[in-house]
């Protein structure tokens, strides 16, 4: 565990091993909500198995990591921390992977200048208007009523596929305790602003290898002509579907998707 120094006391979490050999480094970007702890266990523990580097952070305003509460928290800034960590760290060979807006996050980064060996896309794509701006808005709503449970609660059936959602079932509801969430909260901040968040990116900037993955049981994001139109702009890119995976396919299909981001990275 180790703290990356910002300034003014602000601070970014994170857990860095480098490579054994001349491997690519695997930088892990969170969704809003995100945490490390959905990298480290399976997903990390193979990639460093295999002689992979890994590194995963919490943004400010997500756990481990300290922000002025005074500060908000645009999407530039969270870009331009992932730039900061990554230019201090300097881990070998970086390849990107984010979740959600944290692939976005990802591809700015690298359209600011990083020099990164590839991105991969975790049910990124998705184009601007009002069906979007609608959920964006509304989820922000339902999180400062009840936070993350009331969010999942109400989004769960329509994040994750079938077999996980019966195990979360269990217990679920029934035993939730909803409370407002305070305007200085991290995960609020986040989340409110990334409402300036950039979904008419210019997607074919991004020359890098890059991995499109894309859950089908994700019955929020998943518009499949814009995923098709936007993962065909990028000149390099590749992908690759999850039939038994929703929006968090890392946390749902941990095995099947670092399969898939090994196989990338072997021969991308």
């Amino acid at each position: 565990m180790s703290l990356f120094d910002l300034g003014n006391n602000d601070t970014l979490f994170y857990l860095y091993t480098p490579p054994a050999d001349v491997k690519p480094t695997v930088v892990f970007i969170n969704a809003l909500v995100g945490q490390t702890e959905m990298w480290e266990g399976h997903i990390g523990e193979t990639l460093r198995d295999a002689g992979y580097g890994t590194l995963s952070y919490n943004f400010r305003g997500q756990v481990g990591s300290k922000f002025n509460s005074a500060l908000e928290l645009t999407p530039r800034l969270i870009v331009d921390d992932l730039l900061s960590l990554i230019n201090g760290i300097e881990p070998p060979k970086p390849v990107l992977v984010g979740l959600s807006i944290g692939g976005l996050f990802a591809a700015e980064a690298i359209q600011s200048g990083l020099a990164a060996e590839g991105l991969v896309l975790i049910n990124t794509l998705r184009r601007p208007g009002l069906r979007l701006d609608w959920i964006n808005e509304s989820t922000v709503r339902a999180f400062a009523l009840g936070g993350r449970q009331l969010l999942m609660d109400l989004m769960a059936p329509m994040l994750i596929n079938p077999e996980k959602l019966s195990e979360m079932r269990v217990g679920a509801l029934a035993l939730a305790d909803y409370s407002p969430i305070s305007h200085e909260d991290g995960h609020m901040n986040l989340m409110r602003n990334a409402a300036w968040a950039n979904w008419g990116f210019a997607w074919p900037n991004i020359t890098v290898p890059t991995l499109v993955m894309t859950g089908i049981h994700d019955r929020v994001f998943l518009v499949e002509e814009d995923v098709a139109k936007l993962s065909g702009m990028m000149p390099n890119a590749v992908r690759v579907d999850f039939d038994d995976a929703g929006h968090l396919i890392p946390m749902e299909r941990p095995e099947e998707f670092t399969k898939a981001l090994l196989k990338f990275l072997t021969t991308h």
